[in-house]
């Protein structure tokens, strides 16, 4: 079957991939073995502004409007919300934080998203004040995902199947079972690492957990950003997350979990008790040594492509980067310098 673009995995990485593609009028197949994978774990989080010292994201100005038309678009195409704006109430750790705080506040490019928090709600605990971001909020990834897949299968542009790098053909030409695509991209979370083509990369996974919990009273009306944050999705209703364990690339829910992230969670807000648990879940980032995703194509093997490597902000980072490299398969555009995987030609892929 001749095709374009066979994808290798349907996270949001492989799934906004093929939109922005199929939008191009590229014959696009999604390959995908239907584990769960990070991004349907993932929390969908976008926050400009992030880290103890409040730094707004690198190319934010292109990365945010980039998200939000991209989730509206995809908002009207399927007459559902993707996307839910939420206001973040960020509470001030230390003096430290609070310096850094007050700095940015002085910071004309910072007034967009960050405002003083002269008083924080009773609710929360906050020694050190508190600062209210604006332009945050989270993506229904799941659902996102699921509507997608929908999408996919009845565009018979999806194929739920494992992908075996040993039927793969390279030459004369590029052909995987019945498949003969012009391009093959792999979009597989931290499991890049076992790709033949592309494993030497520095991936640097990251296990995280997300609890999903129920309260006692109506949820907050903000995010809440107390080192972990607390989510409101429904009445009484929240997710709680998420932990960092680099390293650890097991999806098993832990116990440690659990009780640092309800620790946590009652340092900041000693009155949301008792809180249930309604569920756990635990996925793997697929983080870079970086901090910069893996885009681009093999040094070798002109038709052999990775984007991966978004670790925690794949909502806020995908989709820009996914408009950018559905137009440089075209040939209309260049991939950005610190994405590109060519940063890494001479040190990670054997000659």
């Amino acid at each position: 079957m001749p095709i374009e673009v066979l994808i290798v995995g349907q996270g949001l990485a492989g799934s906004l991939l093929a939109w922005a593609l199929m939008r191009r009028n590229l014959r696009v197949m999604v390959i995908d073995n239907g584990s769960e994978n990070a991004s349907q774990v993932a929390a969908g989080l976008i926050n400009p502004v992030t880290g103890q010292r409040l730094v707004k994201s690198a190319d934010i100005n292109d990365l945010l409007p980039s998200a939000m038309h991209c989730y509206r678009r995809l908002s009207d195409a399927f007459q559902q919300h993707f996307f839910v704006p939420l206001p973040m109430l960020r509470l001030l750790k230390n003096a430290r934080e609070r310096q850094y705080a007050e700095q940015r506040l002085s910071q004309a490019d910072y007034r967009p998203f960050l405002t003083a928090c002269p008083a924080a709600q009773a609710a929360v605990q906050a020694p050190y004040g508190a600062l209210l971001q604006a332009r945050t909020g989270y993506l229904k990834t799941g659902l996102l995902l699921s509507r997608l897949r929908d999408y996919f299968i009845a565009t018979a542009s999806y194929r739920h199947m494992q992908f075996d790098y040993d039927a793969l053909v390279l030459q004369p030409q590029l052909t995987w079972r019945e498949f003969t695509p012009r391009h093959i991209v792999f979009c597989e979370g931290h499991l890049g690492r076992q790709n033949p083509w592309f494993g030497g990369l520095p991936f640097q996974p990251a296990k995280g957990e997300i609890l999903n919990c129920r309260g006692p009273a109506e949820s907050p009306e903000h995010i809440i950003n107390f080192g972990h944050w607390l989510i409101p999705t429904a009445a009484q209703q929240f997710k709680l997350g998420a932990t960092f364990e680099p390293g650890l690339v097991d999806t098993r829910p832990s116990e440690r979990a659990r009780q640092v992230l309800l620790q946590g969670l009652s340092g900041a807000m000693p009155a949301l008790k008792p809180v249930e648990i309604l569920s756990q879940q635990a996925g793997i980032r697929p983080a870079t040594l970086d901090k910069q995703p893996f885009i681009g194509s093999h040094p070798r093997h002109a038709n052999l492509h990775i984007f991966n490597g978004f670790g925690a902000k794949g909502s806020l980072a995908i989709p820009w980067h996914a408009e950018l490299f559905a137009a440089a398969l075209r040939q209309q555009a260049l991939l950005p310098v610190t994405a590109n995987i060519q940063r890494y030609y001479e040190t990670h892929f054997s000659a």
